[in-house]
């Protein structure tokens, strides 16, 4: 299979993740300012500085356990002449995209898998039990669901066998678009209908978010909303609309719950469902530790 690859371009991997990652959380945190889709209550200062911190965390984490990255491991299949791509002969361009359209669809299916499975979504909630959505949410997960889904990917590589150029690609695009669609932005409504057809968009995601359950098992897709579509997932708009849906769920809505701590010992907080997966709302505002009204200063 010949390279499609520049000459050198994945020697610079860890400098181009790095780049896109800043760029486009800068890019994101000041449209949020700019024109904001929903009024937020709680101090950035607050949410941000304990999303971020998890960030760091799982990103110590990572590389920790997994020195070596997934377009490593790519090279490795490569050379060691294992996975599906590097045993059948396909064009080079042909496995980039069906490489992409794979991964994506594995992460789709690990989505809805942690969704489904109890002791998963104890994981997997950490990321749900966001009061408010912005560019910091999609960032926000349990350093275990971080290196789970790391094993899961890097099993799907090994299987695949993708080129380490599809799998730079898709690495750079997953954590873009995470950022970009939990995002607090606003999007003319035909700009993001048109969108909807190539890509999740915010306003698609965030019905994800929603505390009713019937909408958090929904719109699973991080890049391409065509699984949702063709797998039944999919639903256009939340019933209360997007400025009167109520995000997160009917547990861990103190103040106190958004510290780094609080997040890491979530999964062994609370059933794992049931009553922290409402079908009904539960109050807009998040509530201090005493359960006293909600101070938004």
């Amino acid at each position: 299979m010949p390279s499609l690859v520049p000459l050198g371009l994945l020697d610079h991997e860890p400098v181009i993740r790095l780049s896109t990652f800043v760029s486009v959380l800068l890019v994101m945190a000041l449209w949020e300012v700019v024109a904001p889709r929903r009024r937020q209550e709680i101090p950035r200062l607050v949410r941000w500085s304990n999303n971020l911190a998890l960030v760091a965390l799982d990103t110590l984490l990572v590389r920790l356990i997994f020195p070596l990255a997934a377009v490593g491991l790519a090279l490795m299949a490569k050379d060691g002449g294992w996975g599906l791509f590097n045993l059948w002969q396909v064009p080079g361009w042909l496995a980039v995209v069906l490489s992409l359209a794979v991964l994506d669809f594995a992460i789709y299916l690990q989505h809805v898998l942690f969704h489904s499975v109890p002791v998963l979504w104890r994981l997997h909630r950490v990321h749900h039990a966001d009061l408010e959505l912005d560019v910091t949410t999609g960032l926000r997960f349990h350093p275990a669901e971080i290196l789970l889904s790391m094993g899961i990917k890097f099993a799907v590589v090994a299987v695949l066998g993708p080129p380490a150029f599809a799998v730079m690609i898709f690495e750079v695009l997953l954590n873009a678009s995470a950022m970009f669609n939990h995002s607090n932005i606003k999007i003319p409504k035909r700009i993001d209908q048109v969108l909807r057809w190539i890509m999740v968009t915010p306003d698609m995601h965030r019905v994800h978010h929603s505390i009713d359950r019937r909408e958090t098992d929904s719109n699973y897709g991080f890049n391409l909303p065509w699984w949702d579509w063709l797998l039944g997932t999919y639903v256009a708009q939340p019933a209360k609309g997007h400025e009167g849906m109520t995000l997160g769920f009917e547990q861990f809505r103190t103040r106190g719950d958004l510290r780094l701590d609080r997040m890491l010992m979530q999964p062994f907080r609370g059933p794992a469902c049931g009553a922290d997966r409402q079908e009904e709302s539960a109050p807009s505002h998040f509530r201090d530790q005493e359960n006293e009204p909600a101070d938004p200063a």
